[in-house]
């Protein structure tokens, strides 16, 4: 029997987390009988412009962009939020941070996580037959039921949150550069506010912490080796796998390889994504050689660039966010969020929300009934069907202006509102001023892709769009209150931090 053969690379340029999809699937006709397996890859804080697929200027992502050469790509593909904790929780729930209630990070000190009421994609996964695991970083809870273990998943390997939150003894670059962890009882060195000097970076393997602090030089090399061996092992049992690898690249510290040479010293973030695309391209082999015919692969990022760490940030490309003339993590313009291709008309509009709906669907599971999603089901769009995506993206604040989670951006079509800017932290260590709009800031995107210049409010096109986006605000609002949402926990208490040894400086242990 003829099989069916397609490949995606879901690039996105959107207006709040980063984004590029690639996806990968292949049915071959003795498989179609077999559930699909999942690998999803989450980047962290990489920009539009890092790809070569996108930006000719780079040359350091070849694997990635041999994906983006063979496969469909969907360019006007958006994340969640724009910072670290949202962004996942509404990957793994499909729905927005007002609906799971994640509408900011989590620290090492938090009590709580993505609330235990809402339903993973994993848990959905799990109850369909699946064999799941996550390697990387999760930054949804890690103290007691938040764990990744009891969040659906059955392997777990790598860090509780982003490892810039801990110490090493390996800090890789930074700016301004952190200190390593002390040794014996020295006195705090955390002359930098945003340094974390007193308790070590760990390295979980399911409930356990198998080393404190953590080896970044080596960490990339830990990750290949778990994913290939979960692989390995999920297609040996028989069931169908669901992986999710949440990378470290390209958040900082970048890390300095243990074979560290000249390039490293001069162009760090290079070296970091050659390092990151090595990694992919591992995950990508391995499920060429043993499930290849019957794998959905999808790459993707969290949120844009980080853009107050100067040359250690990734590029947003042309998506500039002129207006406010910063760009970056944190923020609602399109660069600060996703790193796809450019938008192109006629290309359906997708959010990382998708994801959730669509892995269900393909899954031939079901999605909970009690509560309402913001994505949609993507299946007949990956299938060559017709190109009907979203008409409204909502984008909530993240870390910047505006109260966090609410939805105060609002993508319609070609034109993106923007009730609130500012906030963020400039390379330079400036903050944009915070401003709130009313009416809001419009923007023509086709026109206008650095979002430079907005529309004049007295003109026919602007008092033409601006009673559409009241509408579509109000219409998501009136159905988040009708809606079951959760409240997370944002509690802190210095006992739940993690610590395999409380007797030792820095709470450090031997890795096994």
């Amino acid at each position: 029997m003829a099989g069916l053969f397609l490949k995606v690379f879901l690039v996105g340029v959107s207006s709040l987390g980063c984004l590029y999809p690639f996806m990968d699937f292949c049915f071959r006709g003795e498989t179609r009988g077999q559930k699909p397996n999942f690998v999803i890859i989450l980047a962290d804080d990489m920009g539009w412009g890092d790809l070569g697929a996108n930006w000719a200027e780079t040359k350091d992502t070849a694997n990635l962009d041999k994906l983006a050469a063979e496969g469909m790509r969907f360019v006007d593909f958006h994340a969640a939020a724009s910072t670290c904790s949202p962004s996942r929780a509404s990957l793994l729930t499909g729905r927005l941070g007002l609906r799971n209630g994640v509408t900011h990070n989590f620290a090492v000190t938090s009590v709580g996580g993505l609330p235990l009421n809402e339903t993973t994609l994993a848990e959905v996964l799990q109850r369909a037959g699946y064999i799941t695991g996550m390697i990387g970083k999760w930054h949804l809870g890690h103290h007691g039921s938040f764990h990744p273990n009891f969040r659906g998943f059955d392997y777990y390997f790598g860090i509780p949150y982003s490892h810039d939150m801990g110490c090493t003894d390996t800090p890789g670059y930074n700016y301004p550069p952190c200190p390593a962890c002390p040794r014996r009882h020295q006195p705090s060195r955390n002359l930098e506010r945003d340094c974390y000097s007193d308790v070590a970076l760990p390295l979980y393997e399911n409930l356990n912490i198998v080393e404190q602090p953590v080896n970044l030089s080596s960490l990339a090399r830990k990750y290949a080796e778990k994913a290939t061996q979960f692989i390995q092992q999920a297609r040996a049992s028989g069931r169908p796998f669901l992986l999710y690898v949440g990378l470290a690249h390209m958040h900082v510290p970048l890390s300095r390889p243990q074979r560290s040479a000249g390039p490293w010293d001069r162009r760090p973030y290079a070296a970091g994504l050659r390092e990151m695309d090595r990694l992919v391209g591992q995950i990508k082999d391995k499920v060429d050689r043993t499930a290849k015919n019957n794998t959905f692969l999808w790459f993707t990022g969290d949120n844009g660039p980080w853009a107050q760490k100067c040359e250690l940030a990734g590029s947003v490309g042309p998506f500039l966010g002129s207006w406010q003339s910063r760009q970056g993590k944190g923020l609602i313009w399109v660069g600060g969020s996703i790193p796809g291709l450019a938008q192109w008309v006629g290309d359906p509009a997708l959010p990382v929300l998708d994801i959730f709906p669509t892995v269900v669907a393909l899954a031939g599971a079901s999605l909970p009934g009690d509560r309402h999603f913001d994505g949609l089901d993507a299946s007949e769009v990956l299938f060559g069907g017709a190109p009907a995506g979203h008409r409204v993206l909502f984008h909530p604040n993240s870390g910047a202006a505006g109260e966090d989670g609410a939805l105060e951006t609002v993508r319609l079509e070609r034109y993106k509102a923007f009730y609130v800017t500012g906030g963020a932290k400039a390379c330079d260590g400036s903050v944009g001023p915070e401003q709130h709009h009313e009416p809001p800031l419009i923007f023509n995107l086709d026109d206008d892709a650095a979002e430079a210049a907005p529309l004049e409010r007295g003109s026919a096109e602007y008092q033409r769009v601006l009673p559409k986006v009241r509408e579509a605000l109000r219409g998501v609002l009136r159905d988040i209150a009708d809606d079951h949402i959760s409240r997370a926990d944002y509690t802190r208490d210095p006992s739940v931090t993690p610590c395999c040894n409380p007797q030792r400086t820095a709470c450090r242990c031997q890795a096994v």
